[in-house]
């Protein structure tokens, strides 16, 4: 194995801003340098551990708080576990980290995929954007139900104007500065 720590690589954006491609990405450089990994992505969560929650705040709630105890259990097993969903409350991210940073044992790294709204519009190959701002989409994260934007990420990728590849160096900077992962 590689050497690394465990960490939470907790990505958090819009829908549509370029999550789980990113999150993809690094995946496959990890498992390059022969590291531990595991992607917790929102849609697979939410067939297999959090089926039957809706998208009340409550529900969601509950769906992000399943994801980061298994992120730390991973963790704390010195995996590089990566979550890839919206999570769109600043609180619960928060918790999340604090209930990692209290263990002691891994790291909680908070990545930002930011794009503004109109290129979320934009690229948006499903049409749910549209849809959400016609009104015809009710609790849409970003239009018609809240999105907080984290206050002190320690990685923001501008997904709008950056390639993958410069996000993805960013993010593998701040862990080789953190002595998480090994410098490249």
């Amino acid at each position: 194995m590689g050497a690394h720590k465990g960490c939470i690589l907790w990505f958090t954006g819009l829908s549509g801003a370029g999550k789980s491609t990113l999150a993809e990405y690094l995946v496959t450089e990890f498992k390059k340098r022969d590291y531990k990994v595991e992607l917790l992505d929102g849609d697979e969560i939410r067939t297999n551990l959090s089926k039957g929650l809706g998208f009340s705040k409550e529900d969601r709630d509950t769906n992000i708080r399943r994801i980061g105890w298994v992120a730390r259990v991973l963790a704390r097993n010195n995996v590089i576990a990566i979550t890839a969903a919206i999570s769109p409350y600043r609180e619960i991210r928060n918790e999340i980290r604090t209930e990692t940073e209290a263990e002691g044992r891994a790291a909680f790294v908070e990545v930002y995929a930011y794009a503004p709204l109109d290129a979320l519009v934009e690229r948006d190959v499903k049409g749910l954007y549209k849809k959400a701002l016609a009104g015809e989409i009710k609790n849409f994260t970003g239009v018609s139900d809240p999105y907080e934007a984290p206050e002190n990420a320690e990685v923001t990728a501008y997904t709008s104007t950056e390639t993958i590849e410069e996000s993805a160096a960013r993010i593998l900077q701040y862990l080789a500065d953190q002595g998480i992962i090994a410098a490249a």
